[in-house]
């Protein structure tokens, strides 16, 4: 259920004892035979090669495509105009940091020059390790990278980079890594409904959210908890808010609490506390409102309570770090993450991998930091990366609905980290079984029982 995703030192041990010009010769076959045909049409390649292995990679490809009657030369003798090819062999999985003065305008030049590239292992200006990208970097069509994808290929800006990526097998050993990249069969690990349950051993969720003008993400939450096959759902909402739940929530338990000026109110903790002493989990926030009610109502919860809560949306806004013996799960956007860590949401663009890790050990949880490279931190453990959506989850709810299958997971019982990152594989793969365009967040809902119930 989890691949391997490599830093660089991680595949500098995978390469350790092995010959280093044979290990040479197998990425420059692949690197030619991936750029033939990928570009059949193509007859003139020119290569980018830098001093290192990479560069050595880029220079073997040349020799087998001009072996193969293709003209093929590097940079040094044939103008990047001219080439049908760019293949980017500057920088490898060693590179880190800004790239000089010179090395930045030959890469402007690549990227300029108006024919499709294909890089060697990374786009050069990818941080292997890490998916940053701190100065100008190779906009590749396609990346030929070796014996397994790296963390750079995976987790943005670097993934935006790199365009289609091929692994190209070199002969090397398997390495157990750090971090790992989610695959569909993770889904295999959530339990279903027997036939000897009942709705509340199915998984029993409350969702605490909602206010005045805010109760569409509740709704989506609840509806998305009962769509991942929890079997009991409530919502806890405002008691001027009833009568939109009763018309969009035909199944889920309705618990209407005190309010002040349209949002739950503290005087509200009480009684949701007393009605989740049935629940297996909480979603905490979807449309709960801002203020220092709402966030005295979060606090309160966290500490009162001895459930799992997966806390989401207003539910993140001015949250400090509370001790808990029960599981919490923590799912904010690049805009929330920041708040919590005191950034600009442009830092945290573009150092996601240390962004959701920090928030991990700030708050002592599981941190999923989504986007389309959505990261699952744990205090102390690798991160996961779940790549497996498309642009339809671009939409206004889906993030809601995250939180629903979050918390149907973990009122199943499923430990944290785990649950994280197969509810973020199971938003993402019903992404690709809907129409793509115009889709909306009620259609990620009801797609999530096709993606459970298939083979895994």
């Amino acid at each position: 259920m989890l691949e391997q995703l490599y830093t660089a030192e991680e595949m500098k041990a995978a390469e350790a004892g092995h010959d280093v010009e044979e290990l040479m010769a197998r990425a420059g076959r692949a690197v030619a035979e991936e750029a033939m045909r990928r570009f059949p049409e193509a007859g003139r390649f020119v290569a980018v090669c830098g001093k290192g292995a990479n560069g050595g990679d880029g220079r073997i490809a040349l020799e087998v495509l001009e072996a193969a009657g293709k003209a093929a030369r590097p940079a040094e003798d044939a103008p990047l105009e001219e080439a049908d090819v760019i293949i980017d062999a500057l920088f490898g999985t060693g590179f880190h940091g800004d790239p000089r003065e010179d090395a930045a305008r030959t890469i402007e030049a690549i990227n300029s020059a108006g024919a499709p590239v294909v890089s060697v292992d990374l786009p050069s200006g990818v941080d292997a390790s890490t998916g940053e990208v701190a100065g100008a970097c190779v906009e590749a069509a396609v990346t030929i990278t070796f014996h397994g994808p790296k963390v750079g290929l995976e987790v943005a800006p670097g993934r935006f980079r790199a365009g289609d990526v091929v692994v190209a097998d070199i002969g090397l050993e398997p390495l157990d890594t750090e971090h790992k990249l989610v695959t569909p069969a993770i889904l295999g690990e959530i339990p279903r409904r027997q036939t000897e349950q009942n709705k509340y051993t199915a998984g029993t969720v409350l969702v605490v959210g909602g206010s005045r003008g805010l109760t569409g993400a509740p709704c989506l939450t609840a509806e998305a908890a009962f769509r991942a096959d929890a079997g009991y759902v409530a919502v806890a909402m405002p008691d001027s808010t009833l009568a939109v739940f009763e018309q969009r929530l035909l199944e889920a338990v309705k618990l209407p609490c005190p309010e002040k000026d349209g949002r739950i109110s503290p005087q509200a903790v009480e009684p949701i506390v007393e009605f989740a002493g049935k629940a297996g989990s909480l979603a905490l926030g979807p449309g709960l409102g801002r203020g220092r009610g709402p966030s005295e109502v979060v606090r309160l919860l966290l500490e009162q309570l001895d459930r799992p809560i997966v806390v989401d949306a207003d539910g993140l806004y001015e949250l400090e770090p509370v001790e808990r013996s029960a599981p919490t799960v923590l799912t904010p956007h690049e805009g929330e993450l920041a708040r919590l860590l005191g950034e600009e949401s442009e830092w945290v663009a573009a150092h996601r991998l240390e962004a959701v890790r920090r928030g991990a050990e700030r708050f002592g949880c599981v941190c999923l930091l989504k986007g389309a490279d959505t990261l699952i931190a744990a205090p102390g453990q690798g991160v996961l990366v779940s790549s497996l959506g498309t642009p339809a989850l671009a939409a206004a709810g889906t993030g809601d609905v995250l939180t629903g299958i979050v918390a149907a997971f973990l009122a199943k019982g499923v430990e944290p980290r785990l649950a994280a990152a197969a509810a973020a594989a199971a938003q993402q793969l019903a992404s690709t079984v809907i129409p793509q365009s115009g889709a909306i967040a009620s259609d990620i809902v009801g797609a999530l029982p096709l993606v459970l119930d298939a083979p895994v």
